[in-house]
């Protein structure tokens, strides 16, 4: 006789490249998300020299759970294991609570063998043994109309009159992946996050997810005569577009270019058949915080779980802690040049 379902040998291991059930378990997973597919552990590692390691929980020759991780490195930071790296959301997917603890356990064994700190995970459950933190970041998303006509009605009215001041100051919209994107996308990006004191991000992190992800990935920018001032890089999983990686210039303020670039990420998304936009989270209180608020996305407190060797206290990197904010003030004062240079070298420790 066979041993029931929830008493046969259950396994964890790492990934083996290439194996097509990943894919299919995280698309069939209600939780699933793009960076819990493996080709975004392979574009983080890809893009920013930090090794991707990926946990697969197996029973009786079917996936059960799995979970993305990226070994995060820094003289700065410190060393953790962090599920998902350079995501927003991420963490345990699992068929079954028996999985999830399994991959848990796995997580942790490893974590200790590489010598990091500590192990985090960015959603899911929260396993036995593991500190939940709630309350530093929340996640936007709203669902889609079904028409164009709909979609602008269903913007605020507030922000709905941006837009379509917008409209009438000659900005063109322009959406893809090709260099002049990839250029235009990254000249706005780095000077928005400097202005907001935060390191930008290795421009070859953006190249390797472009590639990686291929027609699932999209960049959408507004021009005013031929000078890009905002920008968002989506990506779109099962109906659902994710607008990840976005900013504007200073002078985007005048044109009420941010507004549009929101309204246009929407409009493509919906024209592609997706049926809700994620617009990922952000640090609860900061000013991307208030703006997605006033465009009446739906509001999502996010919980995360991290677990700490003995002794050890978890890494600190919410830019909010008042020991970075005159380091934060400090960045907002550097040339654009000298924070493009030092910002991919301090971000790729942020994880």
């Amino acid at each position: 006789m066979n041993a029931p379902a929830a008493f046969a040998p259950l396994a964890v291991h790492p990934a083996e490249p290439g194996d097509p059930r990943l894919d299919a378990f995280v698309r069939g997973h209600e939780a699933g998300s793009f960076v819990h597919l493996p080709k975004w552990t392979a574009a983080v590692e890809r893009g920013t020299r930090q090794r991707g390691h990926y946990l697969v929980a197996e029973q009786e020759g079917a996936v059960c759970g799995v979970l993305p991780l990226t070994e995060i490195r820094s003289p700065l930071f410190g060393n953790a294991l962090v599920s998902t790296g350079f995501g927003t959301s991420g963490g345990i997917l699992a068929a079954d609570k028996r999985a999830a603890e399994a991959l848990a356990r796995a997580a942790w064994e490893l974590a200790e063998r590489l010598g990091c700190a500590s192990a985090e995970l960015r959603g899911g459950p929260v396993p036995a043994g593991w500190l939940a933190s709630t309350g530093s970041y929340a996640r936007f998303d709203r669902a889609l109309p079904g028409t164009v006509e709909a979609l602008l009605a269903s913007i605020p009215r507030r922000q709905r009159a941006e837009v379509r001041r917008a409209q009438g100051f000659g900005l063109e919209s322009s959406s893809g992946t090709d260099r002049r994107h990839r250029d235009a996308h990254y000249l706005v990006y780095a000077e928005s996050v400097r202005n907001l004191g935060t390191p930008v991000f290795p421009r070859r992190l953006f190249e390797a997810a472009l590639d990686a992800f291929g027609d699932e990935a999209r960049i959408d920018l507004v021009w005013k005569d031929g000078r890009p001032l905002a920008t968002m890089l989506s990506f779109t999983f099962e109906g659902c577009c994710s607008p990840y990686w976005g900013g504007g210039t200073r002078e985007a303020r005048q044109w009420r270019a941010n507004d549009l670039v929101y309204y246009e990420v929407m409009r493509r998304a919906l024209e592609a058949g997706c049926t809700r936009a994620d617009f990922g989270r952000s640090k609860i209180g900061t000013g991307p915080w208030d703006r997605k608020r006033i465009w009446g996305f739906d509001e999502h407190p996010l919980t995360y779980a991290v677990r700490a060797a003995d002794g050890a206290a978890p890494r600190a990197v919410n830019p909010l802690d008042p020991r970075y904010r005159l380091k934060i003030a400090a960045w907002q004062r550097l040339p654009l040049w000298a924070a493009n240079r030092l910002g991919p070298v301090i971000s790729r420790g942020l994880g």
